[in-house]
């Protein structure tokens, strides 16, 4: 197989997971990809026995033929990832080095078993949607994608701003609040679910739209089909206004027209064995279990 291997950092505490794919990869005779700025982090600090392949950014991965992408870290290694692999359509198996990893479901200690299940095709696909913005003036260089959200935020301590919000063209609300965020399925685990918005199944083939500390108490998260286009015009009493892409960030001024629309790619996450959304969501968020200790 031909995997490219994708990381943002590397602490001591992760370089024997790392030492370990490596080794693996190279002894089961793999052809081993490495994005480049990941490997300027851990080139001293481990020691890669494969011949390597590089890759700097996505027109390199244009002309190679990448079977699979790992990832090591947590979600926010695969949020990175997806702005990279764009529509080429290439599976990631998230290795999680991280901390809750609702995306990055592989654990460390299953490195192994989980390529032996890649090169027996023990495993399928987990497809999730993404969001793609249009603005005017342009935002975001050639990434304007997100695999969690898009969101419109205050800056700083600034007092609260007016998002006008329109669905396919049509009058929506104008939300009064610190914020507001529009996250896909994948999304509606992050920032949206901390603000009161719901859970949403991958396959629901919908968009949360979620107000942050919004000023109108009667003001609630909103559910609608992801083939719909949301509009905004935002104001405030500040000059400018934060607007993300996952990680990423922009100012913009009240001046900027924004069209956020479900994207016409997406990625797909490789699940092993028996692993379900459901069971992800029991096993992260504990849903079920009983942590008191029983009475005498």
């Amino acid at each position: 197989m031909r995997i490219l291997v994708y990381g943002k950092s590397a602490s001591d505490s992760q370089l024997p997971a790392i030492q370990q794919l490596f080794d693996v990869l190279h002894d089961q005779n793999h052809s081993v990809f490495i994005y480049a700025p990941y490997f300027e982090i851990i080139r001293s600090k481990i020691q890669i026995k494969s011949d390597l392949n590089f890759v700097h950014d996505h027109q390199d991965l244009v002309s190679e033929t990448i079977d699979f992408v790992f990832t090591l870290g947590g979600d926010g290694t695969i949020l990175n990832v997806a702005t990279l692999i764009r529509q080429l359509k290439i599976p990631v198996m998230g290795i999680n080095l991280g901390r809750l990893g609702f995306m990055a479901s592989i654990e460390q200690k299953y490195i192994d078993k989980a390529i032996e299940k890649l090169v027996a095709g023990q495993y399928r696909l987990d497809h999730r949607s993404m969001l793609q913005l249009k603005s005017e003036p342009k935002l975001f260089g050639d990434n304007p994608f997100a695999l969690n959200d898009f969101t419109l935020l205050k800056r700083d301590n600034s007092s609260m701003i007016i998002i006008h919000t329109y669905l396919n063209g049509e009058f929506l609300n104008s939300y009064w609040a610190d914020g507001l965020i529009i996250a896909t399925p994948t999304g509606s685990t992050g920032y949206s679910l901390s603000c009161g918005g719901p859970i949403v199944f991958p396959d629901s083939n919908s968009i949360v739209i979620t107000p942050v500390a919004p000023h109108n108490l009667n003001v609630r998260p909103l559910v609608v089909s992801d083939d719909s286009e949301i509009t905004f015009e935002v104001e405030g009493r500040t000059e400018n206004f934060l607007c993300t892409l996952d990680s990423r960030f922009e100012l913009i001024t009240d001046e900027y027209k924004l069209f956020v629309r479900k994207c016409d790619f997406g990625i797909d996450l490789v699940q092993l064995d028996k692993m379900s959304f459901s069971k992800t969501m029991r096993n992260k968020l504990m849903w079920g279990f009983d942590i008191r200790k029983p009475t005498g």
